[in-house]
């Protein structure tokens, strides 16, 4: 039986390897999926969730959800910190092997394809620069997010596929209506690992890593989404 922190470790690689592949895809020179768009890539996030879901389990590959999943007793809070180092972790290593992947794809973008798309590839970036605006659509898309996983595994119990499903179509709802404006991160293990990978990966051409952004925004405004999702589905008698 694969441990609970491995599998978190795990999922969170695997989540990051499906989506971090679909930016270089999409972004960089040498695919043969170049220029496919945001619905390509937002389809990608959402399939590959369901299917790290159906793989692992039960896992959290957020530490905001981990946060909530703590607060509402579901997760002993001892698992708290070791999930998060796990899920940072996995982040960080999904897009590792992305980039090794890639590689041909990447050196076949240099001083053709935009810094800061690059970037992108890696991390959520908005196109406009309202730090409180886009913290307040990152907490709201959070607590809807958690909140919509929490209510989805209420209803669905033990039946492992449908829940799995069901979260994939959040995701892809959430991206597509509510996620243009920050990229829709709703996870630290989803921009700060992969921020981190950009950060040390030996990618020529490197911008600003906006970190003033990431560590606010994707950073902080998950956990905010996760209490209020705690406090919504308490609200709605489910935990």
């Amino acid at each position: 039986m694969i441990t609970p922190i491995v599998a978190e470790f795990l999922s969170t690689a695997l989540m990051i390897l499906f989506g971090v592949g679909v930016h270089c895809d999409t972004v960089l020179n040498g695919t043969k999926y170049h220029g496919s768009g945001h619905l390509f890539a937002i389809t990608t996030w959402a399939f590959g969730i369901s299917v790290c879901l159906f793989i692992f389990g039960g896992v959290c590959m957020n530490p905001a959800m981990a946060l909530a999943q703590c607060l509402l007793g579901l997760v002993d809070w001892s698992m708290f910190v070791p999930y998060v180092i796990a899920e940072m972790a996995g982040g960080i290593a999904g897009a590792v092997v992305s980039w090794v992947m890639y590689a041909d794809a990447f050196k076949a973008s240099e001083g053709k394809v935009d810094g800061v798309a690059i970037r992108n590839i890696f991390s959520t970036n908005p196109l406009i620069n309202d730090k409180p605006r886009s913290f307040f659509i990152e907490a709201f898309d959070t607590t809807i997010f958690l909140a919509g996983i929490l209510c989805i595994s209420h209803w669905g119990g033990e039946n492992l596929l449908l829940v799995s499903i069901c979260v994939g179509l959040l995701v892809w709802a959430i991206g597509m209506g509510l996620g243009g404006m920050t990229g829709f991160a709703m996870n630290q293990a989803r921009d700060l690992g992969p921020r981190i990978a950009y950060q040390i990966l030996p990618i020529k051409g490197k911008v600003d890593n906006n970190w003033k952004y990431g560590l606010i925004v994707p950073g902080v405004a998950p956990f905010v989404g996760s209490f209020l999702a705690v406090a919504l589905v308490r609200f709605l008698g489910l935990y």
